[in-house]
């Protein structure tokens, strides 16, 4: 697909997109995608059970699995589809074009999967949903994934969630692959986060990306959905409550395999709004060809600098209360059990003393937690 030269535009239906020769995948992963794959790298007993599961899991089958009931893409067969993913290639400066295929589902979904070779899976419902640009942007979503190399662990996830939880004899035991499993999660959250960037580069129409989104958390009835008000939620989300809302959050997307879909949207403007998008635009992006001299060092720094942003700039409450830890305001404990419980200081109570404390297990002790192995955690929709 590549045609070696210099940075050029693909030629389109609605007219030319911006190309990105040799562009590196680094150019639009979002730093907490590439802490979390280095952390999960690291996480004890993840070699080994990587490997074991490399040589279980069943691509052969996947791939005949697909071909035997699936529609396969082509010139011939949604022919508009493959024209946007040969597009979608051309314009990341991908070589090899993944193979896709549109599978009868009537949830709308699409994901990237394979251990040797990526393979692109729409749904009917996805493809039924989406008007042209906003099916752009999905198919560019995918295409990054396979560009940042996420299939393999993606593959993973989906057998570990799908099987290997239920099975006794994996390697190493369920608690372990429920570990990694969970952080094989927490990563894929992330990852959905740099492809939803890659789709921006690729169909470069924002609009069409935040549309594609309302209709991914409000179904096809776009004329009764705002953008803006749509972006007001993400922020009242993020925003509002207190900090037993912000446990909630975490609790609440623990199970799941994407973030919430008004945070990707919020996340998304951010970034098309700021310097780095810009520079890519105008041509000056990392290159892959210098992937093998780039530091690990220098990119946990990046994901450090990330971090640091976002706990000062964030307006939740937890993200408040671990800038008042971090600037060595009070006592830990204390102030954790009353911003959580609400209690705050009472009135004739001994500051000096210790804090009061309800009947009933508080904060961190005995009491029902979510199960983060649960199949509410399933790979869904792009």
């Amino acid at each position: 697909m590549s045609d070696g030269g210099g940075q050029g535009r693909a030629s389109t239906a609605r007219g030319e997109r911006r190309r990105f020769p040799g562009v590196s995948s680094r150019a639009y992963e979002h730093p907490a995608d590439r802490s979390a794959l280095v952390a999960l790298r690291r996480l004890s007993g993840f070699d080994v059970v990587f490997k074991a599961l490399s040589g279980l899991l069943p691509e052969r089958s996947l791939r005949l699995l697909y071909l035997s009931d699936s529609v396969r893409v082509s010139d011939r067969q949604f022919a508009h589809l493959n024209d946007m993913l040969r597009d979608a290639c051309y314009i990341l400066d991908m070589e090899r074009v993944p193979a896709m295929y549109v599978t009868q589902n009537p949830q709308p979904n699409a994901m990237c999967v394979g251990l040797d070779e990526p393979i692109i899976v729409l749904s009917t419902g996805l493809v039924e949903l989406l008007d042209e640009e906003e099916m752009r942007a999905v198919i560019g979503h995918e295409v990054g994934h396979a560009l940042s190399g996420h299939a393999v662990y993606r593959t993973v996830l989906l057998f570990l969630t799908d099987v290997a939880l239920k099975v006794a004899w994996i390697p190493l035991g369920g608690i372990a692959v429920t570990a990694i499993a969970t952080a094989l999660r927490e990563w894929f959250r992330k990852s959905e986060l740099s492809a939803d960037r890659a789709g921006l580069l690729v169909g470069q129409d924002l609009h069409a990306s935040m549309r594609g989104l309302m209709k991914l958390a409000g179904g096809h009835h776009l004329h009764e959905m705002n953008v803006d008000a749509f972006l007001e939620q993400a922020e009242e989300y993020e925003n509002s409550g207190d900090l037993r809302d912000s446990v909630l959050k975490i609790l609440n997307g623990l199970p799941r395999s994407h973030p919430f879909t008004t945070v990707r949207a919020a996340e998304l403007r951010t970034w098309a709004a700021g310097r780095d998008f810009q520079r890519i635009m105008d041509g000056h992006y990392p290159r892959r060809a210098d992937d093998a001299a780039t530091s690990v060092s220098g990119s946990f720094k990046e994901s450090a600098a990330h971090y640091a942003d976002t706990v000062r700039g964030s307006r939740d409450p937890l993200m408040a209360f671990v800038r008042d830890v971090a600037g060595g305001a009070g006592d830990l404990g204390g102030r954790l059990r009353d911003r959580f419980t609400g209690a705050g200081a009472r009135p004739g109570a001994d500051k000096a003393g210790p804090h009061p404390r309800e009947d009933g297990p508080g904060p961190g002790e005995d009491g029902p937690a979510p199960d983060p192995g649960g199949t509410a955690g399933a790979p869904r929709g792009d």
